[in-house]
C-alpha cells in the first residue's frame, strides 16, 4: 500500500496484510448476521401448524422479489465513491477560486497548515468524519488556489495545463486498472514503496539544501527527471487506490466508508496536480 488513507484502514487493506486480532471489526456478515432468519425457536413456534403459518403467497413474494443491491443493504458502491469524490472536488475548486481572487498569502498558507493537520488526522482515523474531510477539502482548496495563482502569474495558462494533465493521468490509470493491463501485485507494491521512500528522502534533502542556501535540486535536468518519476509514482498510487476501493466494494463494507475512499483519492490527486504543476513549469522554462 502507498496511500495511508487505505493502508491504515482494515476496511481497505489487502487481506494478506491484515493484522491478526486488530482487523476483525468489519466482516462480511450476511443480511441476517449469520443467525437463523426464522429465530432460534422456529420449530417450536411453527409446531404442527407450521405449514399454515408459512403463508404460500408470502413465500412466493419473497422468492420473486428482486435481488437486493449493495445500496439496499447499506453497503458502499462505486457510485457512492464517485459522487463523494466529485462533491469534494467541487468544494476544493470553490475554495481555490476564493483564494485565487483574494490574493491573500496568509489565506493559502493557513490552508496549507490546516490541510496538513487534517490530512494526518483523517488518514489515521478509524471511522471517517464527513465534516473533517470536507474541511480538509476547503483548506487544500485555499492552498492550491494561492500557489496556482503564483505559478500562473509567471507562466500564463499553466494551471489549465496542469489540471488537464492531472485528469489525463487519472483516466489513463483508471483504464489500465479496469482493463486488467496493470495489476496490483506484491511486486508492484514493493516497487511503489521503494519509489515513494526514495522520493521522500530526496524531498527532505532538497528542503534542507534550499533552507541552508545551498540550492534547489528541483530545477534543470535533475528536476525534470524527478518530476517525471513523481508523476509515475502518482499514477501507480492511483492504481493502488482503485484496487483498495474495489476490494472494499467486493467485501461489502458499510456505505460510510465511501467518504474514506473519496478522501484517499483526493489526497493522491492533489499530490499529482502539484507534481505536474512543477513539471510543466520546468518544461516551459522562462517562456
Amino acid at each position: 500500500m502507498s496511500n495511508p488513507v487505505f493502508s491504515n484502514s482494515p476496511i481497505f487493506r489487502d487481506p494478506a496484510q491484515q493484522r491478526p486480532g486488530r482487523d476483525s471489526s468489519v466482516r462480511g456478515a450476511g443480511p441476517f448476521g449469520g443467525a437463523n432468519p426464522f429465530g432460534g425457536g422456529g420449530t417450536a413456534t411453527l409446531g404442527a401448524q407450521g405449514a399454515q403459518a408459512a403463508d404460500a403467497r408470502t413465500l412466493d413474494a419473497m422468492y420473486e422479489a428482486p435481488t437486493a443491491t449493495t445500496r439496499d443493504t447499506g453497503r458502499m458502491t462505486y457510485d457512492d465513491v464517485l459522487v463523494k469524490t466529485g462533491g469534494l472536488l467541487a468544494v476544493l475548486v470553490a475554495a481555490a477560486a476564493v483564494s485565487w481572487l483574494s490574493g491573500s498569502v496568509l489565506l493559502w498558507l493557513g490552508g496549507a497548515v490546516v490541510g496538513l493537520v487534517l490530512g494526518l488526522v483523517n488518514a489515521f482515523k478509524r471511522e471517517p468524519s464527513p465534516a473533517l474531510i470536507s474541511i480538509y477539502a476547503v483548506a487544500q482548496g485555499l492552498f492550491l488556489g494561492g500557489i496556482s495563482s503564483l505559478f500562473n502569474a509567471q507562466w500564463q495558462g499553466i494551471v489549465v495545463q496542469a489540471v488537464l494533465a492531472t485528469f489525463c493521468v487519472f483516466a489513463a490509470s483508471l483504464f489500465l486498472f479496469s482493463s486488467g493491463r496493470v495489476r496490483v501485485t506484491p511486486k508492484f507494491q514493493k516497487v511503489l514503496l521503494v519509489g515513494l521512500v526514495g522520493y521522500l528522502l530526496f524531498a527532505v534533502v532538497n528542503v534542507v539544501l534550499s533552507l541552508t542556501g545551498v540550492g534547489n535540486l528541483r530545477t534543470g535536468a535533475l528536476g525534470l527527471v524527478v518530476g517525471l518519476i513523481a508523476v509515475v509514482l502518482g499514477a501507480m498510487s492511483l492504481i493502488v487506490d482503485f484496487d483498495s476501493i474495489q476490494r472494499g466494494v467486493r467485501k461489502g463494507v458499510p456505505a460510510k466508508y465511501s467518504w474514506s475512499a473519496a478522501f484517499g483519492l483526493l489526497v493522491t490527486l492533489i499530490w499529482l496536480y502539484l507534481e505536474l504543476l512543477r513539471l510543466i513549469a520546468i518544461l516551459r522554462g522562462d517562456d
